[in-house]
Parts: C-alpha cells; sequence; structure tokens
C-alpha cells in the first residue's frame, strides 16, 4: 500500500531540499578548496632541492620553511626509484590483513607483518575520521572532521597506514638512505640529527579516512627556550600526483604561533574548513617537509585519486636525550643516549643499502657513525636485527 498523498509530497520536498542542501554544500567546499589551492600556489615555498657548493641549504629555501612551515620539494626521487616504491607498497597492501582483529590476507595467508610485533596496519572506516574530537593521542585532534557516507559495496574498513615500513618494504628503507633528504635534515637540525617513526599514509579513492587538524609536538610547548624546530619535521615523499581534495593541509606560519587552539579557530565556521589553511600540492616524485609544530590535516579522500604518501622525520638529538615524556598512548618515557643511538642506527643501515642498490650515487656520511661501517652494513643479519625496531620509536 502506498503512502497517502499528502505525506508523500512532503517526503519528496524533503529529498529535494536535502539534495539541494547537499549541493550547496558541495558548492561551499569546492570554492573553499579551489580559492586555497591558488593560495598555495602563490606561495614561494616550491622548487629543486638545491644545496651551495659548501653543502649548505639554499638560504631561500631555508628562509621560506623558516617563514612558512613547509617546503614542497620538486622531483627528487627519480622515476626507476618511484617505480619500485609503487610496486613494493601495492604488494604489500595486497597482503594486508582482511581488517583490523584479522592476522590473516584476502587469500587466507599470514599477513605481512604479522610475525612481528605489534601492528603492521592501522585501519578507519572509510571517509571517517577516528581521531577527531576524542582522547586518543594525548587528546591533540580537538576537532572532528565532517565524515562522509562512502559508495554502496564499499568495505567496512580500510587501510589508513603502513606501519614498520623500513623492515617491511626494502625500497622504503633504500629511500630512508636517500642522500639529499638526509642532508637536508643535517642542515635543517645538526649532523647529528635523530630519526622518530616512519609510515604510509594510505588514502585510496572514495575511502581513505580523514586525518583532523592537530599539531605533531607533545613535550616542548611550555619550554622556555622552545624554538621553530623544537618538535623536529616531517618528509612526506609523494608517489602520485595529489589535488587539493586528497592532499595534506597546512596553516602557514603556525608552527610559530606555540599551543594553538584549534577548536577556536573553527568557531563559528560550522564546519571542518580551517581558514587560511592551503593544500600542500605535489607531484609524483616529490618530497614535502612540515614543522611538527604547524597546524596540519586531510580531509576524508571523496576524490577520484588515490594518496600514498611515505612518511618519516627528523629530531633534534637535543631535544630528545634525556627528555622524559609521554608517548602517545600515554606512556612515560625517558630517551636516554643509548635508545636515541639505537633507534639511528637505522640511518647507516639504510645508507648501505641504497649503497648496494644504486652504486654509482654519492653517499651520505651519518656523523654519529662515522667508523662504524662495518657494523652497519646491510645484510640478512641486519635485517633480522631491526625485526623489533619500531618498538624504540621516538615520539616528543
Amino acid at each position: 500500500m502506498g503512502l497517502p498523498g499528502w505525506i508523500g509530497t512532503k517526503y519528496a520536498k524533503v529529498v529535494r531540499l536535502s539534495r539541494l542542501f547537499d549541493l550547496v554544500e558541495e558548492h561551499i567546499l569546492d570554492k573553499y578548496m579551489k580559492d586555497a589551492e591558488r593560495d598555495a600556489l602563490k606561495l614561494d615555498n616550491r622548487g629543486p632541492l638545491r644545496f651551495g657548493v659548501d653543502g649548505r641549504l639554499d638560504t631561500g629555501i631555508a628562509e621560506a620553511f623558516s617563514e612558512y612551515g613547509f617546503y614542497v620539494f620538486e622531483n627528487v626521487i627519480k622515476p626507476v626509484e618511484l617505480e619500485d616504491l609503487r610496486d613494493d607498497i601495492a604488494r604489500a597492501l595486497a597482503r594486508a590483513p582482511v581488517g583490523p582483529n584479522s592476522r590473516l590476507d584476502c587469500n587466507g595467508d599470514s599477513s605481512i607483518g604479522a610475525d612481528l610485533p605489534g601492528p603492521s596496519f592501522s585501519f578507519a572506516r572509510p571517509l571517517s575520521d577516528p581521531l577527531g574530537g576524542t582522547d586518543m593521542y594525548q587528546g591533540r585532534h580537538p576537532v572532528k572532521m565532517v565524515e562522509h557516507k562512502p559508495e554502496r559495496g564499499a568495505p567496512e574498513h580500510t587501510v589508513e597506514l603502513l606501519l614498520n615500513v623500513l623492515r617491511l618494504l626494502d625500497s622504503c628503507l633504500r629511500l630512508y638512505g636517500h642522500p639529499e633528504i638526509l642532508r637536508l635534515a643535517e642542515n635543517l637540525l645538526g649532523p647529528d640529527f635523530l630519526p622518530f617513526n616512519e609510515n604510509i599514509f594510505v588514502k585510496e579513492p572514495g575511502l581513505g579516512a580523514a586525518v583532523a587538524w592537530h599539531q605533531d609536538g607533545t613535550t616542548h610547548w611550555n619550554n622556555p627556550d622552545r624554538d621553530e624546530l623544537s618538535h623536529g619535521y616531517n618528509n612526506q615523499v609523494q608517489v602520485y600526483d595529489y589535488s587539493a581534495e586528497n592532499a595534506l593541509w597546512v596553516l602557514p606560519g603556525s608552527h610559530r604561533l606555540g599551543k594553538v587552539d584549534i577548536r577556536a579557530r573553527l568557531a563559528g565556521t560550522e564546519s571542518d574548513r580551517l581558514p587560511g589553511a592551503v593544500p600542500i600540492l605535489c607531484g609524483a616524485g616529490d618530497i614535502s617537509i612540515c614543522n611538527r609544530q604547524a597546524v596540519h590535516g586531510s580531509f576524508p579522500n571523496c576524490s577520484a585519486d588515490r594518496r600514498w604518501s611515505i612518511t618519516y622525520g627528523f629530531l633534534p638529538r637535543d631535544r630528545v636525550v634525556g627528555v622524559t615524556t609521554k608517548k602517545l598512548d600515554g606512556s612515560l618515557r625517558t630517551y636516554d643516549d643509548r635508545w636515541v643511538s639505537e633507534r639511528a642506527e637505522m640511518i647507516p643501515l639504510a645508507v648501505d643499502a641504497r649503497r648496494q642498490r644504486y652504486p654509482d650515487e654519492r653517499n651520505y656520511r651519518y656523523q654519529p657513525t662515522l667508523g662504524l661501517e662495518a657494523e652497519n652494513m646491510w645484510n640478512e643479519q641486519a635485517r633480522e636485527r631491526i625485526k623489533i625496531y619500531h618498538l624504540q620509536n621516538v615520539h616528543i
């Protein structure tokens, strides 16, 4: 039996109004992204990675990074290495667990990384925001992003992060030893810079989850001698071309503002569109760097394009050694010299792995391990040695 006429008419009006509202919202969001994309391209913080004859980072790059808190280095990764990375990541994702509570892949075999302690994959509901407005990660994501409804037939969960990548993917280990990326870290943080964490953000088209607006740093906000790089910076190696729809976004200059009240900045907007933020627009093979004190985040990937971002970063040693802090899970940790030195061994191992693959390339020389090259050669013994390297990640 059909609905009475007046009910059917009212229901039809509600549907039409709902669709009209969606179209208006879509238009507003589209304008917000196009305006922000235009603003991003006006900034003078993109171009090749340049060093002087003395090995020092080009002063214009250093000044722009200091002003905006992020920079895009174009065409750093050569096509042959880029293809290697794509193939390796695709193979890993094909062997991902079928869900967050499984250790089996889609073929019923043991998933990649299942033999390692702790998870090697992080999952989220498609087009959701798993962190915003929660107490997770010390509550550093205070406002929830707008979530979207995926297309019919979407999986219940989608891979959000691929973890432990230096152990699981040889291509990522070799990338970690890239001489120009490491020279950049030395220029920005000093020759005894330290690593802290590595992963790959996986944002598949129509599925990828949001990362709510946040600042990465958690330790030094009230330190009287805090400076712009007290919490270090992140690298993102971009595997595909990205647009405003699926890119990482950042609030330029926010790394200089201390702890930002993100909730207050979004008050009155009635949305997750942070005023003044811009997308970090990149092509395949570009590398972006972002100050960990800058406000940044990303929207759910409603676009038709995927984003795989190989993400890792570096910290200034003097902001880590001897520091007691809460890790992201809330546990306390004091980072003594032994802890950070063992974690930093991933750098010379990566340099040697890269040397073996690219013998004609000039190797980077990591100052803290000079003279210890024989102890840090990449081989099967080293592979076993780093099986639990990720348990010594550093978070400040």
